[in-house]
């Protein structure tokens, strides 16, 4: 089995165990699955005539979501293996070595947008990216990473979620996680609201140093996303809440459909590429609100989010 097989596995069975585990943390709702197709070099995607979801028609991928559920309001896990013979200017950009390339990229990426204004949206992805040219792999990368958005913060939960987040960078050097995490703090920052778009977590791209290693990473990032997220989805899925949480919820995932919009580059990429808008834009929240100059009442539990949204150390005395 070769390299970028190997990689598809571990993300198609992945993806296979966060469904199954998230479904029964809601109890209620389960998956539908949409199967589709990239047209080859790009265009207008289209469902296919069987369950092949190979890299045939420029590849194609897995989309899944679930709704209404007890807990999650939405949830989105894709899984895409995609490939084509030119990249988008988002991709291509300050890498000469590109030029004509053949690209071929599988990842799984998700957001959980739960009912319970309590309970963190959260979102994860893990990527591998390989281009050829004449037969010869010219570059190969694997990225992603997890990040958390509460809205009414708690010690706690931002304690343990860093906390699996370093540990599991332990195996990968002393430097790992302080890296990473500030990469990711850099990374989801809202520079025209001069916020994080949480309290963060673990990103990363353009990790090639070796193979072996960097998928131990990978795998490493894939698995303990359920680590990091369920005990805080049992901690607070029950919390009670009234009209005024949610309400400030609804506000907030509006920060979350401006930063996917404006900065994200998955999207862009996506979209540049010919990818199917359904799955790209599976992230975007079943509902939300804006509401012009909001400011929250001070002292209140809605302001005390502004103190969560500037980088720090988490884990720190």
């Amino acid at each position: 089995m070769n390299e970028f097989d190997r990689v598809r596995d571990y993300l198609t069975g992945l993806q296979d165990r966060i469904c199954s585990t998230i479904e029964q943390a809601d109890g209620q709702a389960r998956f539908i699955e949409d199967r589709w197709q990239r047209a080859e070099g790009g265009g207008r995607p289209q469902l296919p005539a069987s369950s092949d979801t190979g890299p045939s028609l420029g590849g194609g991928g897995r989309t899944r979501i679930l709704r209404e559920g007890a807990v999650f309001e939405q949830a989105g896990i894709g899984f895409s293996d995609v490939a084509g013979t030119r990249l988008p200017p988002s991709a291509s950009a300050n890498r000469p070595e590109l030029a004509g390339a053949s690209w071929r990229a599988c990842g799984v990426s998700l957001v959980f947008h739960p009912r319970n204004p309590y309970l963190p949206t959260t979102h994860a992805n893990v990527r591998y990216f390989h281009a050829e040219r004449d037969g010869q792999k010219v570059a190969a990368w694997f990225g992603g990473g997890f990040d958390l958005t509460p809205f009414y913060p708690f010690d706690e939960d931002v304690h343990h979620w860093h906390t699996v987040a370093r540990d599991l960078c332990k195996p990968y050097g002393a430097e790992r996680y302080e890296q990473h995490k500030r990469w990711c703090d850099d990374y989801f920052f809202l520079k025209h609201r001069n916020e994080t778009r949480g309290i963060g977590g673990l990103f990363f791209d353009d990790l090639h140093d070796d193979f072996d290693t960097d998928f131990a990473y990978l795998r490493a990032v894939g698995d303990g996303f359920l680590d990091a997220y369920l005990p805080i989805v049992e901690r607070r899925k029950h919390t009670p809440y009234g009209e005024r949480e949610r309400e400030f919820q609804l506000y907030r995932r509006g920060r979350y459909v401006e930063f996917n919009l404006v900065y994200d580059r998955g999207t862009l990429f996506g979209l540049q590429s010919g990818g199917r808008s359904e799955s790209i834009l599976m992230s975007l929240p079943p509902r939300v609100r804006w509401e012009y100059g909001f400011q929250p009442e001070p002292g209140s539990d809605e302001a005390r989010l502004a103190d969560y949204l500037v980088p720090r150390d988490w884990l720190g005395a």
